[in-house]
């Protein structure tokens, strides 16, 4: 009988599954064999032709089966025959088993089962086995692998030979797994022969000799009656390079315990000791196990007084029990329920604990165990069709056809889908490129050789080939010096843009690698070049290259998404103006004349002069721009004012900045710059003391700061700590906080640590970071200074730091800093014995933190190191580990830009080369480099989670299959299908293994939310939400809008309030509106029928001494689209009655101006007849006629599509009251002005009327 410790009764979902190589050593089991539950894999869909209604209630059934087990071994540590039994008999009845349902089935009659004597344990295993094999289910090496471990743990005898022949005759190739428990099972029976010859065959195939392997052996030899050939493992362990570890120490304690050799037994666990292998209480109790066993009683008492009572004590010892007693050893059961810490305890009082024990005594008297898965064929005639028939062809009309031939592998087939799109004058675009034809070719080199040797197809179409596999070399030497490259990129964008070779039909490849150039450069390094990149786009601008409109947005949007609001400006202007086909509209030559055309004529400057100022801030022409503004002074708008302002801020001209402010407040002392103005102000002044009187003067004039805001003060601040003024971020950060303009975050705390950090001053950081804490409660980039600390060598100053993060943030959280900079620095002795500290327990947010920061930074051997570390962890989920280090393993990277980032210094010859070669032998050069993903580290990641007893998700295979099949290996399992349903929610994954240093970001992470609320699956999106914030992630206003908006359709009220609670708990960062769960609770309860208590709601908040008579417009139009007469009747009735009993008219004004949104005319004259004040409303009617007009021209449209003369009259009182005209009604006022052959007092705004309203249709 094998006995294996429990898991803890608060033994969460991250459960893990047998953490060891060595599976089986002696008559010991590792001690995590009870583990993982979570790690079962979602059922998957099988291959088969069955019914998609009967699997999917066959995957219902699994989740369910998934859940009950998950519930049990986080109770217990242990699942019932029972409950075995009764999936087993839901999978048999469904049909169609998966490979997951099979490893779940085979894993779980093993030592899951401690209450079962072994015997019936294996039956049941055969019995599953045939079974599922019955019902069509695919086993490969893993399920084999999976049987083979349930011999071991319940000490099945059997031929390893016949095993082996068996896997054979059924096609399935063994691996070192296979070999690892073959040596394990000869051993188990002291067969050393045997044994070795499975070595034999291990060293044929140069498979690694792991310490599993040795484990096994000093089992071998001491079962064998060897035991001084056991004992000399250890030294030859030494001189093969593998130290041993804590399950080589319990093995040999084990074959010492089998003997009763007591004397042997000390003097190894006084070696374990020395040699900093930390044994725990479960590796204490295999030992008394095997005494118990081998029937030497007398010596357990003394090890039971080892057992220290760590965490998850009481469970493991409860298994121990259970063991015990199946083995019939109920007196030894009895002396560990006696080491109980509760029943050793004077004030004892619990009748029950021992009720399992009791149970299972009078239950293993009476044990009796009880029997128990084509239209591509008319595709192109139709294409040729529409092309005759003049109608639009496009190339995602041939999507599916490049699917079904990538399905399929069939390369040529692509290609012939090419010609027929070129002989219909159809060009591939980006996409169908990136998604549809290279991935159909095993490798770079193939698909370079099909382009070039493609017969009859254009030269577009072969260097568009050349081209995909450009961008990604170059990229690499972007991300590391691409100031030294600017130069160099200018010329590739120029040579893909004006050489015919590249270019078809007006596409122009060079926009697509200037997208890629920008997408691939980090935000740091956008930050730190921001002038050579404006530098770049005029380089761009004076050479007048074009590019499409959706690639400039793409642009555009990385540079939002980086936060840099002057270049964003700066590229903006120019590439609207000069890069999107109307270069030359308004020239700074003929705008100066116009400007003095209108001088001439006594006609209002304004508009043409802000048009003016802002050309000359594109161009960085300071100087004529101060000119004209010293001409035009009268004429200077705020606008006009607020872009000079940037521009001398930008070229450092700071007293010309200010002076400027000082005139425009004398204009208006109440004018308020934009927000991202006055933070850039701040930056130009940040060294002196005159930044503080700009950041009052935001305080004073309420200066709207939101989450972009926040954001952009980040940079600002990481900004100065680039130029080394410490004392000025201070000051800075002081005056922020202090004023209220926003609250101490992280991220706001850290520029001051970075800018001692920077200047290598580590104590002053320290310091900084300590002060922060101390002061806003936040410790910000305590990791980087650790690490800085470790590598210095200074103790001191180290233990002050871990005693203050221990004080403020507790020891758990100082071990993992601790862990995570012993990793970061390569210390991986002292970070296992960190990591080794008793009753430490998974923290799953910073194990995700730090391994997503490995992926990033390329560290494959610090990501290697923790997740061997932590197979023992507490609750620490495998399945995820081991997918941290395949989507490490599945990074591209280049040789060249290696070459070229990390030794430059070697690479001067090359460099002069490419300073003097053409454009075209550059493009060779790059195309050259290679790129390749790790298959075989990522194959032996696979061979290690089959050791451990990992169950992978279906995301997990999938990512490790595709990194198998795109090197052109076999994929040694079957890979789940992907449900149609979730085909979406599976690219974020394949993203997150494919791009380097790619990892979804809040805005990511809130999109799943918002599809989750939309798709009504609002559990998906409540445990997103929950996911996100334990890694302290914030969502988005629309995520959270979204969601409570879809549990308020589902009628969950406790819903709503747990998203209320949660956000709540993240303070002000949101800036959340309270109505947005006060509404959609309102809705909920109109759902469910409780209609009053939507009333009662509603009317406590507007009747509550401090409201502030929020709008309730939602739960009105929400109620009119149902059509829910009753609810209305009591809205409309609660509305009234505020209105006239508490002079509360917000509730009536938003029914009326809902009536009148939904056309409902003579309802809302009612509803004005029966409450007039509402016509007195003036904010309300305001703000609705404004959010109609965020349109551009639709309050307008009215009066000037019928007639000028209202038309010219609006526009003057417009005028007078200050009111800026969009440039679409001015455009439709010009045409009024032509048709009636008047000339307009305005500029005729270059926008298309027919464009935009195609565009708004």
């Amino acid at each position: 009988m094998l006995w294996c410790p429990s898991l803890p009764y608060n033994y969460n979902l991250t459960l893990s599954f047998s953490l060891s190589s060595t599976v089986i050593v002696g008559s010991r089991l590792w001690p995590y064999a009870a583990g993982c539950v979570r790690n079962y894999a979602v059922a998957t869909e099988q291959k088969d032709e069955g019914s998609i209604a009967v699997r999917s209630k066959q995957a219902q059934q699994f989740d369910w089966a998934l859940s009950k087990l998950d519930s049990s071994v986080r109770r217990t540590g242990r699942i019932t025959r029972t409950l075995l039994l009764r999936i087993f008999h839901d999978v048999s009845r469904a049909g169609y088993p998966s490979g997951n349902q099979a490893l779940l089935l085979l894993r779980s009659c093993g030592s899951l089962l401690p209450e079962v004597p072994l015997e019936e344990r294996t039956e049941l295993a055969h019995r599953v086995w045939e079974k599922l094999q019955e019902l069509g289910a695919q086993y490969d090496a893993s399920h084999y692998n999976a049987l083979l471990k349930v011999y071991l743990q319940n000490e099945f005898k059997f031929s390893p030979t016949d095993f082996l022949a068996k896997m054979e005759a059924a096609n399935v190739q063994p691996n070192r797994v296979t070999y690892q428990r073959l040596i394990a099972a000869y051993c188990q029976t002291g067969d050393i022969e045997g044994a070795s010859t499975i070595l034999g065959f291990m060293k044929n195939k140069d498979l690694p000799i792991t310490e599993a392997v040795f484990s096994s052996l000093v089992t071998g030899h001491a079962r064998a009656g060897d035991i001084e050939s056991a004992k000399n493992i250890l030294p030859v362990m030494r001189g093969a390079g593998i130290e041993p570890t804590p399950d080589t120490y319990v093995a040999l304690l084990i074959a010492y315990a089998e003997k009763g050799d007591m004397d042997n037994l000390k003097t190894t666990l006084e070696a374990a000791e020395s040699a900093d292998c930390s044994l725990m209480d479960r590796d204490i109790m295999q030992v008394i196990f095997a005494l118990a066993k081998a029937g030497h009683q007398q010596h357990i008492p003394e090890m039971i007084e080892r057992l220290r009572h760590e965490r998850g004590f009481v469970p493991d010892a409860m298994n121990l029990c259970l063991s015990l007693i199946t083995q019939g050893q109920e007196d030894t059961a009895f002396l560990i329920l006696m080491a109980f810490p509760t029943l050793q305890s004077d004030n004892f009082n619990d009748p029950n604990l021992g009720n399992f024990f009791l149970r299972h005594c009078i239950m293993n008297c009476e044990y009796d165990i009880k029997a128990l898965t084509n239209w591509q064929m008319f595709q192109m005639p139709l294409m040729k069709l529409f092309k005759e028939q003049e109608l639009p062809v496009r190339p995602h009309y041939f999507w599916p056809l490049l699917v079904q031939h990538g399905k399929e592998d069939n390369a040529a087939g692509v290609v012939e889908v090419m010609k027929s799109m070129q002989e219909l004058g159809v060009s591939p675009d980006v996409e169908t490129f990136s998604n549809y034809v290279l991935p159909v070719f095993p490798s770079r080199e193939a698909a370079q050789q099909t382009g070039s040797g493609m017969v009859g197809l254009s030269c577009h179409f072969m260097w568009l080939f050349k081209l995909f596999f450009l961008v990604p070399a170059v990229i690499c030497v972007v991300k590391s010096i691409c100031v030294k490259f600017l130069f160099l990129f200018f010329q590739i964008t120029e040579l893909l843009y004006k050489d015919e070779r590249f270019s078809k039909e007006g596409i122009k490849p060079a926009a697509f690698f200037l997208y890629n150039l920008m997408d691939n450069m980090t935000e740091g390094q956008v930050q730190a070049q921001e002038d050579k990149l404006r530098s770049f786009f005029n380089q761009l601008h004076t050479q007048n290259i074009t590019i499409s409109m959706n690639l400039f947005r793409g642009i555009k949007n990385i540079l939002v998404s980086y936060h840099i609001p002057e270049l964003i400006k700066v590229q903006s202007l120019i590439f609207s103006l000069m890069l999107l086909d109307i270069v030359q509209i308004y020239p700074v030559l003929a705008l100066e004349n116009r400007l003095a055309e209108l001088k001439a004529e006594n006609k209002p400057l304004n508009i043409v002069l802000k048009q003016i100022i802002q050309t000359l801030s594109a161009e960085e022409n300071l100087q004529r721009a101060l000119e004209l503004k010293q001409q035009h002074e009268q004429d200077m708008t705020v606008g006009a004012y607020a872009t000079l302002i940037n521009l001398c801020c930008r070229h450092n001209n700071v007293d010309e900045a200010l002076n400027l402010k000082r005139e425009l407040s004398r204009m208006d002392s109440s004018i308020a710059l934009d927000t991202s103005k006055y933070i850039t102000l701040v930056k130009a002044l940040a060294l002196n003391d005159r930044a503080v009187d700009i950041l009052k003067e935001m305080k004073e004039k309420n200066v709207v700061m939101n989450d972009n805001s926040i954001t952009t003060i980040f940079h600002m601040l990481n900004a100065v700590a680039a130029k080394g003024g410490a004392g000025s971020i201070r000051r800075l950060q002081d005056t922020i906080f202090t004023l209220g303009l926003a609250k101490p975050t992280a991220n706001l705390c850290s520029p001051v640590v970075t800018a001692y950090l920077d200047s290598n001053d580590v104590p002053g950081a320290l310091e900084a970071a300590l002060e922060c804490q101390k002061r806003y409660n936040h410790l910000p980039r305590i990791h980087d200074i650790i690490v800085a600390l470790v590598e210095r060598g200074d103790t001191d100053l180290l233990q002050k730091a871990m005693d203050f993060v221990s004080q403020e943030r507790g020891e758990m959280i100082m071990l993992y800093d601790l862990f995570f900079a012993f990793l970061q620095t390569g210390r991986y002795r002292e970070a296992r014995k960190i990591i080794e500290t008793p009753g430490l327990r998974a923290k799953p947010g910073r194990l995700q933190w730090y391994s997503e920061k490995c992926i990033v930074n390329n560290q494959m051997e610090a990501l290697e190191q923790m997740v061997e570390m932590t197979s023992k962890l507490f609750e620490c989920d495998r399945d995820d580990m081991y997918s941290y280090v395949l989507r490490l393993c599945s990074k591209n990277f280049l040789s060249l830009g290696a070459e070229l980032t990390i030794r430059p210094h070697r690479s001067h010859g090359f460099h002069s080369k490419l300073q003097t070669c053409s454009q075209s032998t550059l493009l060779c050069f790059c195309l050259f480099a290679e790129d390749t993903n790790n298959w075989q580290k990522a194959e032996a990641m696979w061979t290690k989670m089959q050791e451990e007893n990992v169950i992978p998700r279906e995301r997990t295979l999938h990512l490790l299959a595709d990194i198998l099949k795109s090197n052109g290996q076999e994929v040694p399992f079957e890979v789940p299908e992907v449900k149609p349903h979730k085909k979406m929610f599976s690219l974020p994954v394949s993203a997150e293994s494919r791009v380097p240093g790619f990892k979804l970001t809040d805005v990511a992470n809130s999109m799943f939310i918002i599809t989750y609320s939309k798709k009504d699956q609002v559990k998906d999106a409540l445990e997103k939400l929950k996911s996100m914030l334990q890694l302290d992630h914030v969502p988005s206003h629309l995520a959270i809008t979204r969601l409570v908006q879809a549990l308020g359709n589902h009628g969950d009220v406790a819903g709503i309030q747990q998203v209320e609670s949660q956000i709540q708990s993240l303070g002000t960062r949101l800036n959340l509106s309270s109505m947005v769960f006060v509404n959609n609770t309102a809705l909920a309860h109109i759902k469910n029928g409780d209609v009053e208590s939507a009333v009662e709601l509603l009317e406590g908040i507007y009747t509550s001494p401090d409201s502030t008579s929020p709008s309730m417009s939602f739960v009105f139009r929400k109620v009119l689209e149902g059509g829910n007469d009753r609810a209305l009747d009591k809205l409309s009735a609660m509305a009234e009655r505020l209105a006239n009993h508490f002079a509360c008219y917000r509730p009536a004004s938003d029914l009326f101006l809902q009536l009148l949104d939904m056309d409902k005319v003579e309802d809302a004259k009612f509803m004005l007849a029966r409450c007039n004040a509402v016509a007195e409303q003036k904010e309300v009617l305001l703000s609705f006629v404004a959010q109609k007009a965020q349109v551009p021209g639709q309050v307008t449209s009215l009066i000037l599509d019928k007639d000028l003369t209202s038309a010219k009259a609006l526009y003057e009182q417009m005028q007078k009251e200050g009111i800026v005209v969009d440039e679409l009604s001015l455009k439709r006022l010009a045409v009024l002005y032509r048709n009636a052959g008047e000339t307009a007092p305005f500029p005729e705004p270059p926008v298309s009327l027919t464009n935009t309203q195609t565009q708004r249709r």
